[in-house]
């Protein structure tokens, strides 16, 4: 058995796992042809057996009968992680799943190694939920669990702007002062970090529950919702008059880790009543086929792809294609409507980063870099808070996806030398 620590950077939308091999840090390639899985499963209809990656969405996409799943990070401490659900044709907990994941990272990970790794230092938000420190705490039971049941059995945690940090000391820092701003796909962390040399100091880190995933929330439910009956309303059963549409069904299928649990049959009989209530029926008949055909996941990628599109300078008129839907339909998405749509998250985000440097007791004009870091921080609004906030401080540009597993895998030199 291996005495070598694996570092995991266990994401809402993408993992990663590094490893330090005589000092030197080594990214492991544990999907084909890449240095970071996409964090989805799918299970087939028929088997029950689970692809993982871009395998997952390779079936999604292809059609295939069976269930996706993507998100599952952000089920972490709640109820519904331990609860028994139909997947696959096997009743399975959201648990289960999880260590099943980490079980084919570490056996990727093992194969690319020549050796058993039962050591392991994950990455973690610096709050799995916003204000709740039961939940919290619960939410690190919980994946420290599913990495124990997966065969580690040395658990160990750091939080992942902290690790963010620790993988930009690689370049000349002496005397800075920065600020970590990792934003990924469920949650949005700080680090305020001083550095001297090859020593990391930090000085306070934060994080709120808020990520990639919530913006393509707001992004669907402004625009691709209401071609659903977002918005709409219903006649009532008895009398004149009408009322509005309830929204929490739009508000789950906008919600990739809420998406599979949509195509119940109760709630496809709940749809129906909307429908023959409805003011304007067709936008329901739309949401029924969505549930029917079991279209959650296309369309949320749709909405991501649309993001995507309208994001950043220079970026024109998008579209979000919902043809999977109804031939010819789409939504119009606009750098302004983008701009609408995260203007929540927008202040969300600065709100955190200011008390990040209150927590530092540090003043914005000392701040001398800003290091952005994780998928959803390529989002142009990212930059801006980042600007606004400290104006006199460069912005860089970390390696989004590998920055918290760089980090990681150099920490676990500290952590083995204990």
């Amino acid at each position: 058995m291996s005495d070598r620590i694996l570092a995991i950077d266990f994401g809402t939308s993408n993992s990663a796992a590094a490893v330090l091999m005589e000092g030197a840090l080594r990214r492991l390639p544990i999907e084909v042809g890449s240095e970071t899985l996409p964090t989805a499963v799918f299970f087939d209809a028929d088997t029950g057996a689970m692809r993982i990656g871009e395998a997952a969405a390779a079936a999604l996409i292809e059609g295939e009968d069976g269930r996706y799943m993507r998100a599952l990070k952000s089920v972490l401490g709640t109820a519904l992680f331990h609860e028994k659900r139909l997947i696959g044709g096997k009743r399975r907990t959201l648990a289960e799943i999880v260590t099943a994941f980490i079980v084919a990272v570490k056996q990727r990970a093992e194969a690319q190694l020549g050796g058993e790794v039962c050591r392991v230092l994950s990455g973690r938000p610096v709050h799995f939920h916003s204000s709740d420190p039961e939940r919290d705490a619960q939410a690190e039971a919980d994946l420290r669990g599913c990495y124990e049941a997966a065969g580690f059995t040395e658990v160990g945690f750091m939080f992942e702007p902290e690790a963010a940090a620790r993988a930009s000391l690689g370049r000349e820092r002496r005397g800075e002062l920065g600020l970590i701003v990792d934003i990924g796909g469920g949650t949005s962390d700080f680090t305020v970090f001083r550095a001297e040399a090859d020593r990391l100091e930090v000085l306070a880190s934060h994080g709120i529950r808020l990520g990639g995933t919530d913006f393509d929330r707001e992004v669907s439910l402004l625009h691709a919702m209401p071609l659903l009956g977002h918005g709409g309303q219903l006649k009532r059963e008895m009398g004149a008059g009408v009322l509005p549409m309830p929204v929490s069904i739009f508000v789950d299928l906008a919600t990739w880790a809420k998406i599979p649990f949509l195509y119940a049959p109760d709630v496809r009989r709940s749809v129906a009543q909307m429908q023959r209530s409805a003011v304007e029926p067709r936008p329901l008949a739309r949401l029924a086929s969505v549930l029917e055909d079991e279209l959650g996941h296309e369309l949320a990628f749709a909405v991501e792809r649309g993001k995507i599109a309208a994001n950043g300078r220079g970026a024109g008129i998008a579209a979000i294609n919902m043809t999977m839907i109804e031939r010819a339909l789409s939504a119009e998405i606009s750098p302004a409507s983008l701009a609408l749509a995260l203007s929540k998250p927008r202040e969300m985000l600065a709100q955190a980063a200011r008390e990040t440097l209150d927590m530092a007791g540090v003043q914005a004009e000392q701040i001398t870099a800003v290091i952005l870091v994780g998928g959803s921080s390529l989002m142009t609004m990212v930059g801006e808070v980042a600007r606004d906030l400290c104006p006199d401080a460069r912005i860089e540009m970390s390696d989004a996806f590998t920055a918290v597993v760089d980090g990681l895998a150099l920490a676990t030199g500290d952590a083995a030398r204990r």
